[in-house]
């Protein structure tokens, strides 16, 4: 049984290729997926062991938004961390966000999401004794007018050691222009994306403490022989308040606990996308050893004849199935490298760079590719090699072999409880459910999905009878014998249907929220903007608050409202602050409290309701900010402010800075005189915004398509994504009808030998493989839209009040489902068409 195992597998090498590939995709994207995110982990946990010092003094809350980080230490605490008798030395750091380096085509470097950081020039060494800034060319910065920008930002920007470049800020000084005299690496894995900037100490100063001989946070280097913990002993009783000292180990595991909570997301949401993959490849895999059982069903009634068990017919093609599973994960596993450094310059669009990375190998991947290539692969063939054994021994003395393909009784109630189910869950969550809404939304798709996948042979028969009609008033014999071979086995018609059918099904829903978003976006828009211009960009950066001071001095300018992003610790909570100037914020929206008032001063707050918590008006609530602690007066608390969205606290711009948060705008409302020449005032701006690469001057119109832009790029990361699983509903149908060819082969022949023309048996093949597609493309179409209606009436509440369906879209999709059903026929068409008619007639 095992030679006739393997005889059988060499012999249908080339039927079975199309199932590895589809396994080879699927364990590529998960090889891929796992590289990538270990790539990405060992780069976050080389630039957090390289970026501390054995003992680091910072503050306990850092700002994430911009600025210094909100703390300042004076030189004489400096001074006092050096004399410590455990301490070697101890650096004075001054750090920025928001310095971004403009290249030769007037463009800043990077800003998608990486951060742009500057700091002082310093040599000291990180926890592991190395120097963390390596000098590739040049040297460091020494004076005003000098910096050094690490090598890779460099190249991106076309600068070169002795140029003439330009940065812009996030502080006061908007705007620098320095001599380039070095360049320099960060570490050795380079800084996933970011750009450093490095000045000497007394210009950061200048820039960021007002020239004061303050620091940011300080490095302190361990004497030889004294440990981390023994340093940090002696350093405490001098951390100043609002401050919190470190060992460089632990602020290394604390830093690296936070970024693998975040990239956790990452390689949750590429495993979702590998999971469908694999979901649709197996599609294919039961597909074909469900027609390779059937082709084979004197064969495997024959070995039963002379004395083969059941279970070693069973046993025989589940070792067919390990056999493609083990080449289909080992391909896969090779071209998961292949396909890591697509994901890696598909994640680089967004800021996350990785490219100066050399890519990790896990034995886990190794370990996950093979489990997930050979069980999948298995799980699939399972049920095809059950239909095998129950071939019994008698059925090798007739002509045609039953293989058990038809549905039993119990197995077609399973299928359509799966279905009742899904919609019982769906409807309930859309109409019933109070809470969690979206998780009885989604298990309901999942059910509805997986009920119209098992029920596809009855649900499809309209689709397949409407364009059986289609092709019988079009192409006359030739359409209805394609729509014959189409339902003449519309389980397997069926199966295929499907795999293209999740994947439709996936795009469409995306293109219904995505569509619905934005209309949402437009529509707030709309309501809220009462501004005549407002200054922003599509990335979230801030800018200088400078560039709003300027720009309400351009003749003909009435007011500007700026508003600010920042974090603070609340009562012990990490909330999202924005900050706004309440005096002018009047003009942008009507702030109406569900409680109190919104008289926002220097020393008070407002609260969402989301975190009144027994709170009510009048109560103080300390508040930390950096290494400044208040205690401010809740004097109203909201719903939302349409305007900026649903903040977590409301201050004003005054309260922000005296605690040192940040001082860079995220937006800045424009109004304009009555009367004023608007194209006048508006040339005015764009002359001081010209000199800010992130800044960009808007109307509404503008900032609504500025903000569809980045919903539109994110949509294109999931298309992108979800094509994979396209292409393998693809490799479906082409297998299919390859198959099918084969298991034809006679009966193409006879056609052929009374007169069937070659264009016309490719054209038949043709319409059987538009036939597929189409059927998939409608059902995951019509699925989607539900899909996308119903997430989008579940999130009224989250902003996404429009529902806008995407008719063109569809209308587009369906359209290139046709289209695939057509390349799809290529090769079968081609090897039908160029059969030997003699032998094809011959054939048994």
């Amino acid at each position: 049984m095992l030679k006739a195992t393997f005889k059988s597998l060499l012999a249908r090498k080339a039927r079975l290729l199309m199932s590895a590939m589809a396994i080879v995709l699927g364990t590529a994207f998960v090889a891929g997926s796992l590289i990538f995110t270990d790539t990405l982990g060992r780069t976050f946990d080389g630039i957090m062991d390289g970026t501390v010092g054995d003992v680091v003094v910072q503050p306990e809350q850092t700002d994430e938004y911009g600025g210094t980080g909100g703390g300042r230490m004076s030189a004489a605490d400096v001074d006092k961390m050096a004399d410590l008798p455990g301490a070697a030395r101890a650096d004075g750091s001054v750090d920025a966000i928001g310095v971004f380096v403009v290249g030769d085509n007037g463009k800043v470097v990077g800003g998608q999401g990486a951060p742009a950081l500057a700091f002082n020039y310093s040599d000291a060494p990180n926890q592991l004794g190395e120097d963390p800034l390596v000098i590739d060319e040049g040297r460091e910065p020494q004076r005003e007018g000098e910096v050094m920008v690490d090598s890779v930002t460099a190249e991106r920007a076309g600068h070169e050691v002795g140029d003439r470049i330009s940065l812009v800020t996030t502080g006061d000084t908007p705007e620098i222009e320095a001599e380039l005299v070095g360049t320099m690496t960060f570490g050795e894995g380079g800084m996933a994306g970011a750009s450093v900037v490095v000045f000497d100490t007394k210009t950061m100063q200048k820039y960021y403490m007002d020239g004061k001989d303050e620091y940011s946070s300080v490095w302190v280097t361990a004497d030889e022989g004294v440990s981390q913990q023994e340093l940090l002993t002696q350093v405490e009783p001098l951390v100043p308040e609002g401050y919190k000292g470190w060992t460089g180990k632990g602020l290394a595991e604390e830093n690296q606990s936070d970024v693998q909570q975040a990239l956790g997301f990452i390689t949750t949401f590429l495993l979702v996308f590998a999971g469908i993959a694999l979901f649709v490849g197996s599609f294919l895999i039961i597909n074909t050893f469900s027609i390779l059982v059937a082709q084979r069903g004197r064969e495997l009634a024959l070995l039963r004849a002379i004395g083969a068990s059941r279970r070693q017919i069973v046993r025989g093609v589940l070792l067919e199935a390990f056999i493609i599973g083990v080449v289909g994960a080992t391909l896969g596993l090779a071209l998961g490298v292949v396909l890591a450094l697509g994901i890696q310059a598909l994640f680089a669009t967004f800021g996350l760079d990785l490219s100066g990375t050399g890519l990790v190998f896990t034995p886990r991947t190794v370990i996950a590719a093979y489990a997930v290539g050979i069980v999948v692969t298995m799980l699939a063939a399972w049920v095809p090699a059950r239909r095998a054994g129950s071939v019994p021994p008698v059925a090798a003395m007739r002509d045609s072999v039953d293989t058990g393909i038809g549905h039993h009784p119990i197995r077609r109630g399973l299928e359509v409880g799966v279905l009742v189910l899904g919609v019982v869950a769906f409807l309930y969550g859309l109409f019933v459910a109070d809470t969690r809404e979206l998780w009885w939304i989604g298990g309901g798709i999942v059910g509805l999905v997986l009920g119209t996948a098992f029920l596809a042979p009855f649900v499809g028969r309209p689709v397949i009878s409407g364009l059986g009609w289609v092709y019988r008033t079009t192409f006359g014999s030739i359409g209805r014998m394609a729509e014959q071979n189409s339902v003449r086995n519309p389980g397997r018609t069926a199966a295929t249907a499907s795999a293209l059918m999740i994947g439709m099904t996936l795009v469409a829903l995306m293109g219904v929220v995505a569509t619905s978003t934005t209309a949402s976006v437009d529509k707030q828009i709309e309501e809220t903007f009462r501004a005549d211009y407002i200054l922003s960009n599509a990335v979230g950066q801030p800018f200088s608050s400078t560039v709003a001071e300027r720009v309400a001095e351009v003749d003909g300018v009435r007011e500007v409202s700026p508003v600010r992003f920042s974090s603070a610790g609340v009562d012990g909570g990490q909330l999202f602050v924005t900050a706004i100037d309440p005096r002018s914020f009047e003009d942008v929206e009507q702030i109406e409290p569900t409680n109190g008032t919104a008289d926002l001063d220097k020393d008070s707050v407002m609260l969402s309701t989301k975190h009144e918590g027994g709170r009510s008006v009048g109560d103080t609530v300390e508040v930390k900010m950096g290494s400044t602690t208040r205690d401010l007066t809740v004097v109203g608390f909201y719903d939302e402010v349409q305007a900026i969205g649903s903040p977590d606290v409301l201050m004003s711009v005054d309260t922000v800075e005296s605690m040192g948060g940040s001082a860079a705008d995220n937006w800045a409302f424009i109004f304009v005189d009555e009367g004023a020449d608007k194209a006048q005032v508006e040339s005015g701006i764009e002359q001081i915004v010209d000199k800010q690469p992130l800044v960009t001057l808007k109307d509404q119109a503008g900032y609504a398509d500025e903000q569809r832009s980045s919903i539109n790029q994110l949509l294109f990361l999931i298309y992108a994504l979800l094509g994979l699983a396209i292409v393998i509903a693809v490799l479906g149908i082409v297998n299919t009808l390859g198959l099918s060819v084969m298991e034809r082969t006679r009966e193409v022949g006879l056609l052929r030998a009374v007169g069937l023309s070659r264009r016309q048996l490719w054209r038949m093949i043709t319409l059987e493989s538009v036939t597929i597609a189409l059927l998939g493309a409608l059902l995951g179409v019509v699925l989607g839209v539900v899909a996308g209606v119903a997430i989008q009436r579940s999130l009224v509440d989250d902003g996404i009040t429009e529902l806008a369906i995407p008719w063109a879209q569809m209308a587009v999709f369906v359209a290139l489902a046709g289209v695939i059903g057509v390349l799809a026929a290529l090769l079968p068409a081609r090897r039908a068409s160029r059969m030997d008619v003699l032998q094809a007639i011959s054939t048994e």
